[in-house]
């Protein structure tokens, strides 16, 4: 099983939260994978799962095990003119999209740069410049956490909505993620209307060329993990009803905004932090990125308290002039 005792998982996430975990496991296999539950179970320690740690706040020690798939592996399969990427939870997400992109293969090409693994990439339903990896998710393989059995999700029994998904609901605790089926495609479909993208690009241009205009833009506007600890967008976009969208934009009618069909409206969770005045603001070891609101960046030197101290004043500034509750995107791992 390759179990490590007392590991420091500072660098396994992207924030740089102080964090020690009590054990700590990767497997390699399902069997591995399997036989690491199966301990974990007969020692009554508590699992946590971890993907590329992009999303998630880690408590300053973490008991139980901490298990890290790495199911590395992926395929191509063809059936009736589609293209199925088979890939294991273990993959980095990016290196998949830019993988597929030069293959010529349309689908997933506007979710590059977003950091974490594939496996990670369902409980949150990532998505980015109008896509969703809900449009491409044809099924995802799990393993339940208690017994070890595995077994098939369609998309429609993910449940996906907006950065949510039944592993955030039912399933949270249950079951680990360990491979993902993707329907992608070798016909044209680029999805430029979103931001500035179109601007970048041709009249016709390939995945790979769309992947690289989402990577420059993401560059320009996004800290590098590596550089400035961060886990990318803190704060989701609100989703409001109609008539309070309405109200909101009567006061104030550059207020960037996005329609939805069910009688909601999403708006720019960055703008609103923008409009307090908060962009490039520093609380201690924690702040506002100074080119994107939504981004809070870790200076070094601090915890979670700090953080969720951090971001619970930027959400009640929000809510107190706009009226509108923001959430926040990553994963609360418990102690």
């Amino acid at each position: 099983m390759n179990l490590q005792a007392n590991v420091d998982l500072t660098h396994a996430n992207t924030l740089r939260l102080p964090c020690q975990a009590t054990h700590f496991a990767a497997p390699a296999t399902l069997s591995e994978l399997r036989a690491v539950l199966a301990h974990a179970h007969h020692q009554n320690w508590p699992v946590t799962l971890l993907g590329g740690g992009s999303n998630v706040l880690l408590p300053d020690k973490l008991s139980g095990v901490a298990v890290r798939p790495a199911l590395n592996q992926w395929w191509l399969t063809r059936r009736q003119g589609s293209v199925y990427v088979h890939v294991g939870a273990g993959v980095n997400w990016h290196s998949l999209v830019m993988a597929t992109a030069e293959l010529g293969l349309w689908g997933i090409e506007n979710l590059a740069l977003i950091p974490g693994s594939c496996g990670a990439a369902p409980v949150q339903n990532i998505g980015a410049y109008g896509v969703e990896l809900a449009d491409t998710l044809q099924a995802v393989q799990v393993m339940e956490l208690a017994t070890g059995r595995s077994y098939w999700l369609s998309a429609q029994e993910c449940a996906f909505g907006y950065r949510d998904s039944i592993f955030k609901g039912s399933l949270n605790g249950r079951v680990v993620i360990t491979q993902l089926v993707l329907r992608l495609s070798r016909v044209p479909a680029p999805q430029l209307d979103y931001g500035d993208l179109a601007a970048r690009l041709s009249h016709t241009p390939t995945p790979w060329e769309v992947a690289e205009a989402v990577c420059a833009i993401r560059r320009e506007k996004l800290p590098d993990p590596e550089v400035l600890a961060n886990a990318g967008s803190y704060f989701k976009n609100p989703l409001i009803k109609d008539a309070q969208a309405a109200q909101l934009l009567r006061e104030y009618p550059a207020m960037p905004h996005f329609p939805l069909k069910d009688g909601h409206t999403k708006l720019a969770a960055g703008w609103l932090i923008d409009q307090c005045g908060l962009k490039g603001m520093r609380d201690g070891a924690f702040g506002v990125h100074q080119h994107q609101a939504l981004v809070l960046v870790h200076f070094g030197g601090g915890d979670r308290q700090g953080l969720m101290n951090t971001a619970s004043y930027i959400a009640a500034q929000v809510e107190t002039r706009f009226g509108v509750r923001l959430e926040s995107e990553p994963r609360l791992i418990n102690a």
